[in-house]
């Protein structure tokens, strides 16, 4: 006991090894807490945290040039797109999927930045204002790059367009537009039929990818934390 004291006595009147030890336990308590109240989403097993899901709602804010907004709706919404995400780039990996360098992004990064800002000094004190930063911004244009593969490699082969749904979408969408555009004027189906191929194939595709999804989602333990998203 001697000893104790001893080691104890650089601590301060007071202070005794027990004390000491319950507030290292308490500490370490209240720390693990912290920890578990920030995660959003639990996806098998990874997480999704709510730093994730708040910084995801500031970046597309951001591209979009709106108000971030943190009602628990909209975190519940954005928590949905990053659980999508999550399970999209686990299939990525189990796959080998080639995905698009980092460098793809750059051209969408430097005339979106163009477009938006006057000067660099406006665009990082934009940045700054909105609490993100040029690298979550070049990630978030990147993924949307990685998207597009993905739905374009893996589900659009499988997509077949068929003579009778050209007609129907021709009819139905096409026509009355182009009518409206262009009165008076011709309008044949054969004008604009590479678009209306391209339009059908990739909605089917996106259709393709959704059913994908909800199976996906079937198969994998997902639980969401409500706290996080008050």
């Amino acid at each position: 006991m001697p000893e104790l004291a001893g080691r104890g006595a650089g601590r301060g009147p007071g202070v005794r090894p027990t004390s000491l030890i319950l507030c290292l336990i308490a500490l370490a308590t209240a720390t693990r807490a912290e920890i578990i109240d920030r995660i959003a989403v639990s996806v098998g097993n990874s997480v999704i945290t709510r730093g994730d899901v708040e910084r995801e709602i500031r970046v597309t804010a951001f591209l979009n040039g709106s108000k971030a907004d943190f009602s628990p709706a909209v975190k519940r919404a954005t928590a949905d797109r990053l659980v999508e995400q999550n399970l999209i780039r686990r299939e990525l990996e189990l796959t080998r999927f080639l995905t698009p360098e980092a460098s793809a992004a750059l051209p969408q990064f430097l005339e979106f930045r163009k477009a938006q800002f006057p000067s660099d000094e406006d665009f990082q004190r934009a940045l700054q204002n909105a609490g993100i930063t040029e690298q979550d911004l070049k990630d978030e244009l990147l993924w949307q790059l990685t998207m597009l593969s993905f739905v374009d490699v893996r589900f659009r082969p499988s997509v077949q367009v068929t003579e009778q749904e050209l007609r129907d979408y021709f009819e139905k969408v096409v026509k009355p537009v182009a009518q409206a555009a262009h009165p008076g004027e011709s309008i044949q189906p054969e004008d604009y039929r590479q678009k209306m191929e391209e339009t059908l194939t990739g909605n089917r595709a996106d259709q393709e990818m959704d059913l994908w999804l909800r199976e996906t989602r079937k198969r994998t333990d997902i639980v969401y934390h409500e706290e996080a998203f008050q």
